[in-house]
């Protein structure tokens, strides 16, 4: 599985952000809905084959799979990927690494100490440097390193082309302290993440300047301070090649080399069998193939009973033998031929077979997460009460069974857009939306005015503009609706279903106004203000898919804003790396016209708006018992990616479709390549509903704000969504983020955490399903690397165990 680049934090006025997407899938509370107050449930264990470092031999060189060369080694760009994440990872350093749990740590190879050890007037943080930390050119690090990338982050030098600037904008001066391994940084105002800063750390020669910061770092590192140091990066080859960093004062890496290489997904099946790489993120088919060659050894030369031929019957092979040996000597000649490569093919899948026996398959599940999301810009999806009502026919249990169960992974749906299973802020807020539940989605549906004869009836006289000037009058007269989780009557639907309708809206009213009961002293006018309503937001990607590395602006090109920001670099920076399997998974496509591409269309969508020219006219609505308004059914358009790798996003969507027919919404699925999935329908908004992945990190206040961020309008007419591609934000969930991130105390911060969450429930434009599932192939031989969960790998510890250990798989063969 692979990733897109998701960095942390973002900056406002200059953002852009890579969604996490490749061909794998991936995906708080009001006080008294859900289980805010029971015990976060357990995450599942890392699975890397972990190994005492006696026990693993020194020397030789390990082989792993990326998707492509990193666009640049400057994590803090806008085009930095899962690549450069993998790569920086080794080479720079991290002062905070992510543990099991998905909690930052405190890295003893670099720091002695970090700590608040000022809180009034202003918050100040000392960092006690480890005295042996050197740059590879033999230079202490020290303050003027942490300086340097202040002043390059803080986003007050345009000069400096950067992706986020969050929390260093908050910094209002860094000195030394007692000695220069000893740094104080003073905080303008409060910021409770202040351990996601200076992670990676550059050493002031790249971030000193905007040349060498724009430049300098994009194509090599010439000083870093890891485990290994770059020793080149080829081309030809695509190849990015680490060595032991000579002086390195922490635990000896074991590898003497550790090339990552690039390899598309679907050639990652083909590098394992002939031994080019030894460590690979793999899709479900892979994993398979792998599976069934550990079990097939022994077979006593026995015929397989998979791959090609193997599912020709006895009777189609007596049939083919007669052919190809009967009277008719052109129709032999041609079975003759076919059976040749028959033979050929089920000798060459033979003998990947055997050589994937030297593989095990480990998996976890990733700190990432896939979600339904629903564009609230325009479109039936404006209405806050559509979604709750798409949101409420969503069965999220049989989704995650759907993917995960068949990988003996658990499949418990997501309760949190902000944490994970095994994290300690974790808890179930989706009772603040509400369980599933047809009958009060029909409800909801028929209190916005959808009903079974609606699509049949004669559009009212209506004045040009009179929709907008009603939902701007939804607007201002609802108030705060989305945001507490009130549901108001308007027009129509049957008795049962008003009654069904008041009994949820009173459920998630009251839900509301027991989160807000913690915060409602403090917030005053805030609060107030923040009922002023959610505007719409939107655009987004994924199926395998995580924010980032879709697509890349042009090299030495600043972060654009806006709508059309395409490489979104996603929140945190371990992120970037999982992003980059998202991208492979999402896709979709425009025509020259703006039109969407009809590449591969589910009958039954609607014409016109949702479907290009030619697109054949759907059955009658009303034949299907599909729901309509003033002549106009009830059709969203749904994108999912169309490669390889995505098959399981697709199952799990055509199993959405069916559960939102049940209800009367009919879906058009429209399936694009991976590579436009995100650039020309999530961050466009050119979609209704599409599936893609976002990060899950140790620092919601920062990384969850530009994801959920109430969209702003632009001096242009445009939206400014940061990354919230749903376009469905509020005021109140701004204020909650904000007030997060500048909270000291960590409990009090992860309160204002899971009411955020439940706010975002509420207002139905993201619906996390399940945990992204990780899939790595790795030679059977190595250990300390595979599916890593939440954890940083510990590039030194990786290595081929004693007994076994003659180098990588690609060396034994030479």
């Amino acid at each position: 599985m692979s990733h897109v680049g998701v960095p942390r934090g973002t900056v406002r006025k200059r953002r852009t952000l890579a969604l996490l997407t490749t061909g794998v899938l991936t995906i708080p509370v009001l006080a008294g809905c859900g289980s805010g107050d029971e015990e976060a449930p357990r995450g599942v264990a890392q699975d890397i084959a972990p190994t005492a470092r006696q026990a693993v031999a020194d020397g030789s060189t390990v082989n792993w799979a990326i998707d492509a060369l990193p666009a640049t080694f400057n994590a803090f760009q806008a085009d930095a990927d899962s690549a450069t994440t993998r790569v920086t990872e080794a080479l720079l350093p991290t002062l905070f690494p992510m543990d099991k749990a998905g909690q930052p740590r405190l890295n003893p190879d670099y720091l002695e100490s970090a700590k608040v050890i000022e809180r009034e007037p202003k918050q100040v943080v000392l960092y006690k440097l480890n005295q042996q930390a050197v740059w590879s050119d033999g230079r202490e690090i020290g303050a003027p390193d942490f300086v340097a990338q202040w002043r390059a982050l803080r986003g007050k030098d345009s000069a400096f082309w950067t992706a986020r600037n969050s929390g260093y904008e908050r910094i209002e001066k860094i000195e030394r302290g007692a000695d220069d391994l000893q740094v104080r940084v003073t905080f303008s105002k409060p910021y409770g993440d202040w351990r996601s800063l200076f992670s990676p750390l550059y050493p002031k020669e790249i971030t000193g300047s905007p040349e060498t910061f724009n430049d300098g770092a994009r194509t090599t590192l010439k000083n870093t301070a890891g485990p290994f140091v770059l020793r080149g990066v080829s081309k030809a080859d695509g190849t990015v090649t680490l060595a032991r960093n000579p002086r390195w004062w922490g635990d000896k890496a074991k590898l003497d080399t550790l090339v990552f290489r690039a390899v598309a997904p679907k050639d990652r099946t083909k590098a394992l069998t002939d031994g080019t790489v030894d460590v690979a993120d793999i899709d479900p088919s892979t994993a398979d193939r792998i599976t069934l060659a550990r079990r097939d050894r022994g077979g006593n030369g026995q015929p397989l009973t998979h791959g090609p031929g193997a599912d020709v019957s006895p009777a189609a092979a007596l049939y083919s033998y007669a052919v190809a040996h009967g009277s008719d000597e052109k129709a032999a000649e041609a079975e003759q031929a076919a059976r040749a490569k028959n033979r050929k093919a089920v000798l060459a899948y033979a003998a990947e077979q055997k050589a994937l026996r030297d593989f095990a398959v480990r998996k976890s599940l990733e700190p990432a997460y896939t979600q339904l999301a629903l564009n609230g810009e325009s479109g039936p999806l404006a209405d806050d009460r559509v979604r709750r009502a798409v949101a409420r026919a969503l069965d999220r249990e049989e989704l995650a069974r759907t993917v995960l169960g068949p990988l003996g992974l658990p499949a418990k749906p997501l309760g949190s857009h902000l944490a994970l299973a095994g994290q300690p802020g974790y808890a179930d807020g989706s009772g603040a939306l509400g369980e599933q539940n047809e009958k009060e989605a029909r409800a909801l549906l028929a209190d916005a005015g959808w009903t079974r004869g609606g699509a049949l009836q004669q559009p009212k006289d209506t004045k040009a503009g009179s929709e907008a000037e009603k939902k701007g009058e939804k607007e201002g007269e609802d108030g705060a609706d989305a945001d507490t989780g009130e549901e108001k009557k308007t027009t129509g639907g049957a008795e049962k279903e008003e009654n069904a309708e008041k009994k949820d809206a009173e459920k998630t009213d009251k839900a509301d106004k027991d989160a807000d009961e913690g915060a409602e002293k403090d917030e005053g006018k805030a609060d107030k203000a923040s009922r002023d309503e959610e505007d719409s937001a939107a655009s987004r990607d994924e199926g395998l898919y995580i924010v980032g590395e879709d697509d890349k602006p042009a090299a030495h090109a600043p972060a654009a804003t806006g709508t059309s920001a395409v490489p979104a670099l996603a929140p945190a920076r371990h992120a970037a790396f999982q992003s980059a399997a998202l991208l492979r998974q999402a896709a979709a496509v425009l025509g020259e016209d703006g039109a969407v591409a009809a590449q591969d269309k589910q009958p039954g969508g609607a014409a016109g708006a949702y479907a290009p020219a030619g697109t054949p006219a759907p059955a009658p609505a009303a034949a299907k018992g599909q729901l309509g308004k003033d002549g106009k059914a009830l059709t969203l358009r749904f994108v999912l990616p169309s490669g390889p790798g995505s098959q399981s996003l697709r199952t799990v969507g055509d199993k959405i479709a069916a559960m939102l027919e049940k209800i009367g919404i009919g879906t058009e699925i429209t399936k694009v390549p991976d590579e436009s999935y995100f650039k020309d329908h999530i961050a466009s908004g050119v979609y209704d509903l599409a599936l893609y992945s976002w990060p899950v990190s140790a620092y919601p206040a920062t990384d969850g704000r530009p994801i959920y961020a109430k969209p702003e309008p632009a001096t242009d007419g445009s939206l400014l969504v940061e990354q919230n591609y749903t376009r469905v934000g509020t005021d109140h969930i701004d204020q909650l983020f904000d007030r997060a991130a500048g909270e000291l105390d960590e409990k009090a911060a992860r309160d204002l955490m899971k009411q955020a969450d439940a706010r975002i429930w509420a207002a139905a434009g993201s619906i996390p399903l399940y945990q992204r599932p990780q899939l790595v192939a790795v030679d059977k031989k190595l250990a300390n690397v595979g599916a890593f969960g939440f954890a940083a790998p510990r590039y030194q510890d990786i290595g081929f165990k004693n007994r076994q250990a003659a180098g990588s798989s690609a060396d034994r063969k030479k």
